[in-house]
């Protein structure tokens, strides 16, 4: 299908992306997201947050298409409140992970995101959430591993996001995968997976290919997705990494910058 829009597939980020620091979305970019859509090209939400904290935001966006959740770990459908497909943690690589990761930087501040719709987020001692967003305590470590995971969040008492990131690679980077998200966000994931993995199911569902696709990010974890998409585009607020790779760096979210895009290729 010949469309005037020079992309099939629109994939963006929420949390520094898409999303305001508010969580909200602007009037322009959704408008710019409407055209491009009604222009013939798809979009696919990809994010780091597992569909509980993801669910709220696409309702109220009013948005039925597909997500990508969980760093890739799940393929959601938002307009039939389902989930396609769920990658879940191998506990036991988790727990040697997180040991060999103690070992080299000292006691860690944990957090896990149980799979699932309605998978909770358990939040250990020390650990600081960011934002008001649904979790419930976790008092005993054992009960990290009573149930399916997707992730792992870990936080350091003196490291930066950076150097914690990086020590985990280099210390468990054989047993699980790195991700670094936001703020205060460093996971651990199974072995392998990124956006880049999820979005590929998604797009593949919708009869598309990485050719189709123009991604939109901010952090780390969006490396992956950039280098699988025929087009990376990162925020002015992205972290150098992230800059680094992509073939063009827009306004911030603050600042419509994928509406500044997505205007651009529409005109």
């Amino acid at each position: 299908m010949s469309t005037g829009f020079p992309y099939r597939l629109i994939a963006t980020d929420l949390d520094g992306t898409l999303l305001r620091s508010d969580e909200s979305i602007s009037s322009r970019t959704r408008d710019a997201l409407a055209a491009a859509t009604a222009a013939g090209a798809a979009h696919i939400v990809v994010t780091g947050r597992a569909v509980p904290w993801t669910r709220h935001i696409l309702d109220d966006l009013g948005y039925e298409g597909l997500a990508v959740c969980g760093q890739g770990a799940q393929v959601y459908d938002a307009g039939e409140h389902r989930l396609l497909t769920s990658v879940t943690l191998d506990r036991q690589l988790a727990g040697v992970a997180l040991a060999k990761i103690e070992a080299e930087v000292g006691p860690l501040y944990l957090a896990a995101s149980r799979d699932g719709l309605d998978g909770d987020v358990l939040v250990g001692d020390g650990y600081a959430l960011t934002g008001s967003l649904p979790s419930t305590p976790l008092s005993d470590v054992p009960e990290l591993w009573a149930a399916p995971l997707n992730k792992i969040y870990i936080q350091h008492p003196t490291l930066t996001d950076d150097q914690l990131a990086e020590a985990a690679q280099r210390s468990a980077g054989g047993f699980v995968s790195v991700a670094m998200a936001g703020e205060g966000i460093v996971e651990l994931l199974p072995l392998g997976l990124s956006k880049a993995t999820g979005l590929s199911l998604a797009a593949r569902r919708l009869g598309l290919k990485a050719a189709d696709t123009i991604a939109f990010g901010d952090m780390p974890n969006d490396i992956a997705m950039f280098g699988w998409a025929s087009r990376g585009v990162a925020m002015a607020n992205a972290h150098e990494e992230l800059k680094a790779v992509a073939d063009e760096v827009t306004a911030s979210n603050e600042e419509d910058g994928i509406a500044v895009v997505l205007e651009r290729l529409l005109a």
